[in-house]
């Protein structure tokens, strides 16, 4: 067992529980909150979806993924504690009773937690905020008509008030709430090295938990647990050893180094697309697609690229880029190309006690592009992703880096297809002949997303597409009208 505090609706907890009980199951079992819905139970439906506030300002994230030690000095918000102690409603909650939103009501307390976060910070993207909210029943139509309508209303004045943060010039987070902050911080644990194996373990720098992985490679690293936590929720596993990352500042971290960034390994998705959005926006673009905005809320740099998964949607630009993985094992650091990071399916070249300390991502790559091919335009797998970083002079390809996700055991370079490029007129002509050489690169497997030939078909395609983006057509299919 492992001592947890945090805030729940107002009240501060102190809570003694089992370090992989979620958020959901304590809200619902121990505390009768059953507000909070469980769906799915793997992220997918946001009816579990609650309002989670720390120095970074208030999130939607999922209860079903959130294991209780994540939210150790944070302050949590459920359906129950968003209207006023005198029973006035928050106005995305008048809202959607006003344009009839809700029919059945299972989902409706996770989207009116969704629209409460997007409130709260300002952000007007509904299609973009309710992606990871699903509803059978009235549909999205009443539903976003009743989010447009929150919009003029002002913060209700009985929730805490909230500073949205900045990236600053130096890398660090800024425009921090000093209260949130103190919160975190008083509420941090220390000495916990020395706890037994079945408590979590949350230490509260690189040192310490340098030390404590060296010691313990066998221990379970948790980060944002939006794939850790699909281990214990659906496959009932027992994790040895939990090591909680979040007390980490210098993981945290985004250094602007001029010409490239320095992204901690648990920097957020949500975090890095911000990041990214004025220097890569197709990589920017890429990430608006991972998941939805709870599970990107949630999920990590470093734990995108630890997964090691074959279709992993960061790892293809990162390589398309050149980036650099750096990797730490007690006192010893190194650094290796992220191309040469995967190994086979599910092997990395990781040591034992070795962790992802951070991802360095060159920014001054004009030309990339990044596509990503999947059944569904929001939260869906990718059967392909594409990433190309082409650069063209006088006409001709003068340097081409092109790296697939979905099309091998490993995120992997299409080495024969830059070969095929470079050197050569930047024309359709060259663009067809390289289109032959995907078939040197890759032989895809067949699953239930894709066979192996639509595969090829699809990454060949990809580069013709890359053509006419950078000659200025639209290719969106957000943009193009039948």
């Amino acid at each position: 067992m492992t001592e947890i505090a945090f805030t729940l609706n107002g009240t501060p907890l102190s809570v003694s529980a089992d370090p992989t009980r979620t958020l959901l199951d304590f809200l619902r079992e121990d505390r009768e909150l059953t507000g909070t819905k469980e769906g799915c139970n793997e992220g997918d439906c946001g009816a579990c979806t609650v309002m989670v506030i720390d120095e970074a300002g208030p999130r939607a994230l999922n209860a079903c993924l959130l294991f209780l030690p994540q939210l150790q000095g944070k302050e949590v918000r459920t359906v129950e504690g968003l209207a006023a102690p005198d029973g006035r409603l928050h106005p995305v909650q008048q809202a959607m009773i006003d344009h009839h939103g809700s029919q059945c009501g299972f989902c409706t307390p996770g989207f009116v937690m969704s629209m409460a976060v997007a409130h709260a910070t300002g952000c007007r993207d509904h299609d973009d905020t309710l992606a990871g909210n699903l509803c059978r029943c009235t549909g999205y139509a009443p539903i976003v008509r009743a989010a447009r309508v929150a919009e003029e209303a002002p913060p209700p004045d009985w929730l805490p008030s909230f500073t949205r943060p900045q990236i600053s010039s130096g890398g660090t987070v800024s425009g921090q709430s000093p209260s949130a902050v103190a919160i975190a911080r008083s509420a941090d644990g220390h000495g916990e090295t020395d706890s037994p194996p079945a408590a979590g373990i949350r230490p509260t720098s690189l040192e310490e938990l340098a030390r404590l992985y060296e010691a313990h490679p066998e221990a379970t690293l948790i980060a944002g647990a939006t794939d850790v936590g699909l281990w214990v929720t659906k496959e009932l596993r027992d994790l040895p050893r939990p090591i909680f990352l979040g007390g980490i500042p210098e993981l945290r971290r985004i250094e602007d180094e001029g010409s490239r960034l320095r992204v901690g390994a648990t920097v957020t998705i949500a975090e890095l697309r911000e990041a990214l959005a004025p220097r890569l926006p197709s990589f920017a673009e890429l990430l608006r697609r991972f998941a939805s905005v709870q599970i990107r809320n949630a999920a990590t740099i470093g734990g995108n690229i630890a997964n090691g998964s074959p279709i992993g949607d960061t790892p293809p630009a990162l390589i398309a880029l050149g980036a650099t993985l750096h990797l730490r094992r007690g006192d010893v650091r190194r650094d290796l190309p992220i191309e040469d990071f995967f190994l086979d399916y599910r092997k990395q070249d990781r040591r034992p006690g070795e962790f992802v300390e951070a991802v360095t991502i060159p920014t001054e790559a004009p030309g990339l592009r990044c596509y990503k091919l999947s059944k569904r335009f929001d939260q869906d797998i990718s059967a392909v992703c594409g990433c190309f970083d082409i650069s063209v002079e006088d006409g001709r390809v003068t340097a081409a880096r092109v790296a697939f996700g979905g099309m091998a055991g490993i995120p992997k370079r299409a080495k024969a297809v830059e070969a095929a490029l470079i050197g050569r007129p930047w024309s359709l002509a060259t663009v067809e002949v390289a289109r032959e050489a995907f078939a040197e690169d890759f032989t895809p497997l067949s699953d239930m997303r894709a066979s192996a030939d639509y595969r090829l078909e699809a990454a060949a395609n990809m580069l013709t597409r890359v053509f006419h983006d950078l000659d200025g057509r639209a290719i969106s299919v957000l943009e193009v009208d039948a």
